[in-house]
């Protein structure tokens, strides 16, 4: 009796314990995976791929992060960029878009792929203006404990280039240990290429994305005239800018 008493316990403490791993690997998977993509993988979904005839792809980089990295601590750098990009996914929360990834100094964002989102050029171009304004004043106090900071007053202003394309993706899973959701195609080539023909402080847009908000108020857009992309050729871009 004693010992069937005492192996019900262990194999209690061993459901417990399976619960518990189960319960972290959920919570990572949520924290690293848009919500439904975690759930479809909980679902024993092993190939994910989906196609998206509709997005806006919103990219941005940080300016003279190469200047900014080498004279920076590597915590008090960390802790910079995370406080950036903590900004960033409450903005791009806000307005209905999903963060893809992280790329250095780099973030890439999307509308439309993993909740459907009506009139989603609109909201990327109001997050993209949400984070322009935000990055203008933006300030960080790094904390005492990570050291000395005198290599700040060396920092210039923080500042952003922001790139935008609408069209059409493929999405999906890819990685067996160490998943990754990500994005392709041409759409997210030509945002990228926006981001980097892009200026500080400023919102590069393609003709196509354009074309998608020209009827919105809210929003002015200026023409930038035609300029060379790679992969693209000659392509007419313009700034987005909030209307006066």
């Amino acid at each position: 009796l004693f010992n069937q008493r005492r192996k019900i316990e262990e194999d209690e403490k061993a459901r417990q314990l399976k619960l518990t791993r189960f319960q972290e690997q959920e919570k990572i998977l949520y924290n690293i995976l848009p919500v439904n993509i975690a759930d479809r993988i909980l679902h024993q979904e092993t190939f994910i791929a989906d196609y998206f005839e509709s997005t806006s792809v919103l990219f941005f980089d940080i300016l003279n992060f190469t200047v900014l990295s080498s004279i920076a601590p590597p915590k008090q750098l960390v802790f910079l960029l995370d406080s950036i990009f903590q900004k960033a996914d409450e903005v791009v929360e806000q307005f209905g878009l999903e963060k893809i990834k992280t790329i250095g100094d780099g973030y890439l964002a999307v509308a439309n792929v993993t909740t459907p989102l009506e009139n989603h050029q609109q909201a990327t171009a109001n997050a993209a203006l949400q984070l322009l304004e935000i990055m203008k004043d933006f300030k960080v106090t790094i904390p005492s404990d990570l050291g000395d900071t005198s290599w700040i007053k060396n920092m210039n202003d923080i500042e952003i280039r922001i790139g935008i394309h609408t069209g059409e993706v493929v999405a999906g899973i890819i990685g067996k240990n160490k998943y990754t959701y990500d994005l392709w195609g041409d759409a997210v080539n030509v945002a990228s290429r926006m981001e980097s023909h892009s200026e500080a402080g400023r919102i590069h847009i393609s003709e196509a994305f354009a074309q998608a908000i020209s009827e919105n108020p809210e929003f002015s857009i200026i023409p930038r005239g035609e300029i060379h992309i790679k992969g693209k050729g000659m392509m007419r871009t313009y700034w987005l800018e909030k209307a006066k």
